[in-house]
């Protein structure tokens, strides 16, 4: 990522020489300074959640971050976006690259390349519980891809029908169980309408596969690899190890099936969502009701105090219970890839799920799994994810208060039972509080916003009180 950075450095010079050739050049420089602190030796959920890894799980830390982005513009049509974000986290020992990107596109066409902030599906987000997909919860994965970023209109069709999806291939990393796997993400989303109501729909892919591992048989890492996840194929990948066990799909496979209703005029804007997740094709059935379902109003009137409003049901507690249990899926986690839909110790997908990492913290008896330790000493401790069947509610508003003054609050209660592979930490089920109160305030002409935030944590896992102080400069220039 370090490299990343000098060429990102290398890249933005080179085109501020030949600038002559780009109608609109413009820089935003900002940077920042965090300091958090908590009652216990954790933060509550909602002050390092979806917050794309940024804010140290500790009892206390000050940390800074400094970044840019740059963008050309030609023609009004071309465009390239470049990015850098670096933070130094923990008492300033710990310096990462949370964004390092070069994007390049055509009107909605993009191409883009590093690491990058992105939520997939249609759930607000600033105020969602977050996407069962990708939340923004995690350190952003690093990729390459190609998107269609916003819903563009499908010819002949005068408008009526439209599109938008990407294709991309990810970095894992050595913070695995299998190091250095590939994450293989595509998803297709289609909108029909052009006037007050429209309808929307699509669907979500995500495959970890490849890597290497010394007490594991050889892994698939070739081009036919690629094309039997890409196609979903039932195949062997080289992790079976048993022939008298049918293969299956190669990889760690999930996905996500969201279908919704847009309405909006001149005065507000209505979005009702849904997302089914699967983690196989038996989890793509009429009987599977958990879910992720939602309803965000944005109030487009000038002067008013209320700007949005989401409410939310999640509920995961079936888990395709129509099956044999020896049959069930374990939503993010799997029995090859035992890290699951986890990055770097934190949920990529909703964050009211929980991981090892996360659980250490409610239960003495967890701990994070060492991923150098033996794989059979490793395979039976019940899987990486150890609460994926929840039954909540969430409720998120955004507000003015006064002038520059600025408010978001987040109240979430769930219900929390364990995994059907090992249930006995969450019985009985264990119900759980989160929520979030932040406050901003932009100083007049300055460039300078405040934030201070709130967050308590109460309920069966956890008792705990956070509290965050941020400042962030923000200087912008166009030529």
């Amino acid at each position: 990522m370090k490299k990343s950075a000098v060429l990102l450095l290398f890249i933005c010079m080179w085109l501020r020489l030949q600038g002559q050739h780009w109608l609109t050049d413009s820089l935003e420089v900002h940077a920042g300074a965090i300091g958090t602190v908590a009652t216990k030796n954790y933060m509550p959920l909602w002050m390092v959640s979806k917050r794309f890894g940024t804010i140290s799980d500790r009892k206390g830390d000050v940390s800074a971050h400094l970044g840019f982005s740059k963008q050309y513009i030609w023609q009004e049509r071309f465009y390239l976006k470049l990015g850098l974000d670096v933070y130094n986290n923990n008492q300033f020992t710990s310096t990462f690259i949370e964004q390092g990107f070069v994007k390049a596109g055509y009107k909605n066409w993009e191409i883009r390349a590093g690491r990058y902030e992105e939520i997939t599906g249609e759930a607000d987000p600033l105020l969602s519980s977050g996407s069962l997909g990708i939340s923004g919860n995690a350190l952003p994965i690093p990729k390459v891809g190609l998107a269609v970023t916003r819903y563009t209109n499908v010819p002949w069709t005068n408008g009526w029908l439209q599109f938008k999806g990407l294709i991309s291939h990810g970095w894992m990393g050595k913070d695995q169980f299998i190091k250095n796997a590939w994450l293989h993400e595509k998803n297709f989303y289609l909108r029909i309408g052009k006037n007050k109501l429209k309808l929307f729909g699509g669907i979500q892919h995500y495959a970890v596969w490849g890597g290497s591992r010394k007490d594991l048989p050889a892994i698939t890492r070739n081009w036919q690899g690629f094309m039997d996840v890409l196609l979903v194929k039932t195949k062997d990948d080289g992790t079976v190890g048993n022939t008298n066990i049918q293969p299956n799909r190669p990889g760690d496979h999930r996905g996500i099936i969201e279908a919704g209703i847009d309405w909006e005029n001149e005065l507000l804007a209505l979005r009702l969502f849904n997302q089914t997740p699967f983690e196989s094709g038996q989890g793509i059935d009429i009987r599977n009701i958990d879910r992720l379902l939602g309803i965000t109003f944005t109030n487009k009137k000038a002067g008013s105090w209320l700007s949005k409003i989401t409410v939310e049901f999640l509920y995961t507690k079936q888990s395709n219970d129509f099956y044999l249990q020896r049959l069930r899926e374990s939503y993010y986690n799997n029995g090859v890839y035992l890290t699951g839909w986890d990055y770097h110790e934190r949920i990529i997908g909703t964050p009211l799920f929980t991981d090892r990492y996360r659980g250490q913290h409610y239960f003495p008896g967890i701990k994070p799994l060492d991923w150098d330790l033996p794989k059979d000493s490793l395979r039976g401790k019940g899987g990486n994810i150890i609460n994926n069947r929840v039954v909540g509610g969430h409720i998120g508003l955004l507000y003015r208060l006064a002038g520059k003054l600025s408010g978001r609050t987040l109240i979430t209660f769930t219900q929390n039972y364990g995994t059907y592979t090992n249930p006995a930490l969450f019985t009985p089920p264990k119900r759980q509080w989160y929520t979030l109160e932040e406050l901003q305030y932009q100083l007049p002409g300055k460039g300078v916003l405040l934030t201070a935030s709130l967050a308590v944590d109460q309920g069966q896992l956890t008792n705990n009180v956070g509290f965050m102080l941020g400042i962030l400069w923000n200087w912008k220039s166009k030529i």
